[in-house]
């Protein structure tokens, strides 16, 4: 299928869009912070382009978005007052809060996660779940959809100095599990995860279900393209 000759140790895997569907998470927190700011809300769609570098990115996209609109001319007067920044600061503290609230209740598990992490898990390989969602929403969401206990190790975009597409949160992963970044797999569903893979020397592949920023994923370069996480994990199987 793929990697034919490669004798894989371990996987990285991403979290949104990789093995949950969040997009109702992240819709429903978003709205419940920008009504407390007196802003309109956001459409699943722009959620969808918008997410996958972080919440951060995510706060600053949408904020941008919404005080560009013509209906939200009368409250540039909030960015007026506020700044940039504090509205940033006042938008990311009343999302963390509303996001924590709900986080996993508007958000599914895709079909065949469950049974494709563990066929991994039974095939020897280390698994670690790698994000750019913060730490403090990954693990809670992890446990919440029983995912937990498949990972040895899970990283969050605010546990290295960088995020992925850099490369340094998969080199450290592969350090925290003790293997060489030839013999690990990114599993993903956006560019992000492919441009961070290429440049830490990480084989990866992409599942076509995802986000990418709301672009076709078949497009971005990757060792493979699949319609299901079990594709991968049979694979990973035949080769362990």
């Amino acid at each position: 299928m793929f990697f034919q000759s490669t004798q894989f140790k371990a996987a990285l895997v991403d979290l949104d869009g990789t093995m949950v569907d969040t997009l109702g998470d992240f819709e429903v927190a978003l709205n419940r912070a920008l009504a407390d700011l007196d802003l309109p809300p956001v459409t699943r769609a722009l959620v969808e382009r918008t997410v996958g570098k972080g919440s951060e990115h995510l706060i600053r996209s949408v904020l941008a978005y919404q005080l560009a609109l013509p209906e939200v001319k009368d409250l540039t007067r909030v960015c007026e007052k506020h700044g940039m920044d504090n509205l940033y600061e006042a938008a990311w503290l009343r999302y963390q809060n509303h996001y924590l609230a709900i986080n996993g209740e508007f958000a599914t598990v895709y079909p065949g996660v469950v049974e494709a992490l563990q066929q991994m898990q039974d095939a020897g390989l280390q698994l670690a779940c790698l994000t750019n969602k913060p730490l403090s929403f990954a693990k809670p969401l992890l446990q919440a959809k029983g995912l937990d206990s498949f990972f040895t190790h899970v990283f969050g975009g605010d546990s290295f100095e960088r995020k992925k597409p850099d490369p340094l949160p998969l080199l450290k992963t592969c350090e925290a599990l003790g293997v060489q970044p030839a013999q690990t797999l990114m599993v993903g569903d956006s560019s992000n995860d492919a441009q961070a893979a290429r440049a830490a020397g990480c084989p990866v592949v992409l599942v076509r279900y995802g986000y990418n920023h709301g672009e076709p994923v078949d497009g971005v370069d990757a060792d493979a393209h699949v319609d299901a996480l079990t594709h991968v994990a049979q694979a990973l199987a035949s080769k362990a």
